[in-house]
């Protein structure tokens, strides 16, 4: 993987002009080699993201910031005495940490305009602290808009796997995404 090009040179300028048009501008530090537009994706495209471990501290700080504080999270003794036999990480918080994988992939940075929503999602399985999660996604559907051409609906089936390969999460994203902007010469 090559370093991205320094702010003000040349290369930087191009790939400034080529996303200046699009909705969502970050800028020539920001856009990933990997950034895919409508059109340039397919129906079966598939991506899997590196893996992350769940930490006491990820507990612990989503319990916090959610105001989630329920025992099963934060209480050892208590989620001993459960059907889990120990504590477990907030569901929400593992969607949330599934969406921070899935962003590192870069097929959708700076192409996504907009995030539409969740379907059809479900929580199979716990995720412990020490568990390992990454995220399978694959796209499954392509909504060129009538409307706008230069956009459409994306939706991927998404995945969260821990360390065993067993599905914790699974459902649809939905996400708005641009065309490749044309040139402006």
């Amino acid at each position: 993987m090559t370093s991205p090009p320094a702010e003000n040179s040349p290369t930087s300028q191009a790939a400034s002009e080529e996303h200046e048009l699009t909705t969502n501008t970050l800028g020539p530090t920001n856009i990933s080699e990997s950034v895919r537009y409508l059109g340039e994706v397919e129906i079966g495209q598939t991506w899997v993201t590196a893996g992350r471990t769940i930490t006491e501290t990820d507990v612990v700080m989503f319990g916090t910031w959610s105001g989630d504080l329920h025992p099963l999270h934060m209480n050892e003794e208590y989620a001993k005495r459960t059907q889990f036999g120990g504590r477990l990480f907030h569901g929400p918080g593992v969607l949330a940490m599934a969406f921070g994988l899935e962003m590192s992939l870069g097929w959708k940075n700076p192409s996504a305009i907009a995030f539409l929503g969740i379907r059809d999602w479900n929580l199979l399985a716990p995720v412990r602290i020490g568990d390992t999660i990454r995220v399978r996604e694959e796209i499954v559907e392509i909504r060129p808009s009538a409307s706008k051409p230069d956009r459409g609906v994306v939706t991927t089936h998404v995945q969260i796997l821990n360390q065993h390969d067993a599905v914790c999460h699974e459902g649809k994203w939905v996400v708005l995404l641009s065309r490749r902007p044309e040139r402006s010469e």
